[in-house]
């Protein structure tokens, strides 16, 4: 099998984390991505080729059949195998060291998002909102519009937290007129006959009669719900907009004693029994 080596790089967050990696630990690496695009590649079983979506019922039936639960953040838990040790963060965190050495899940992700957002010409308050909007599922999965929210709430524009936060509910329901319709990738995560819950109805009617409802609605419009293989963002594009919108504590992410320092160290610190 042939080995696009950018594209390799890329799964694991980047030239800067894959320098950081021991020759085991790249080999490591390499098995995983191999033995992901085998089973990307694989024909889909009969029952999967007759109905596209399963069901709600369907996948809470799977809840007892994994080690982990779905909502579990990606820091811990691998998707095939065993968990890989970290490199070092130094001693005083940015953001940006955070996307080098912890968001290796999620980082390309929100890069190609924001960079979507950057070419549609949206303000830079939409463009942060994007490049962070999922960063802190490598924490927690669940309510992940709210727990970025508040992680990144001392530190951005309340507009931008308000984006993060609502971006969550809003991309349960369709705005063609501004360009959303609800992605078939919900359909095979949620189910095909998913609900969206009271509370997340309540927040999407609240949000909808808001001044900034356009900023979270342009999270989802700009998001993208397949990774593009035939794109490459490098985070250098962002600095200027992070620097503009992003206060960084002179004390480093998870040192300056704010309300969410917890959050940061807890990405830091993920292999800690306590």
């Amino acid at each position: 099998m042939s080995i696009d080596r950018r594209a390799f790089i890329a799964s694991i967050g980047g030239s800067a984390a894959f320098a950081m990696l021991g020759p085991s630990e790249k080999a490591d690496a390499l098995e995983a991505y191999l033995q992901k695009r085998l089973n990307d590649a694989a024909p889909a079983p009969p029952a999967a080729q007759e109905r596209k979506y399963p069901t709600v019922a369907e996948l809470e039936a799977q809840i007892e059949t994994a080690p982990v639960r779905r909502g579990v953040g990606n820091l811990f838990a691998a998707r095939k195998g065993n968990v890989h040790r970290l490199a070092p963060m130094p001693d005083k965190p940015a953001l940006i060291d955070f996307f080098r050495l912890r968001f290796m899940a999620t980082s390309n992700h929100v890069m190609q998002s924001a960079n979507r957002a950057m070419k549609n010409g949206m303000p830079e308050e939409v463009v942060l909102a994007c490049l962070l909007h999922d960063v802190v599922q490598e924490l927690i999965k669940v309510d992940h519009g709210w727990w970025g929210a508040q992680l990144f709430e001392p530190y951005v524009s309340e507009k931008t937290v308000f984006a993060i936060r609502y971006h969550q509910a809003l991309r349960f329901y369709p705005d063609p007129v501004n360009g959303y319709e609800y992605p078939d990738m919900y359909r095979r995560i949620f189910g095909e006959d998913y609900k969206p819950e009271p509370y997340i109805e309540a927040t999407y009617r609240m949000v909808r009669r808001h001044k900034w409802y356009i900023a979270p609605r342009m999270v989802t419009v700009n998001d993208l719900y397949a990774f593009d293989p035939a794109v490459h963002v490098d985070l250098q594009q962002f600095t200027d907009v992070i620097g503009r919108n992003f206060k960084q504590p002179k004390e480093g992410l998870g040192f300056d004693s704010s309300p969410v320092a917890h959050m940061w160290r807890s990405l830091m610190r993920p292999d800690a029994p306590l």
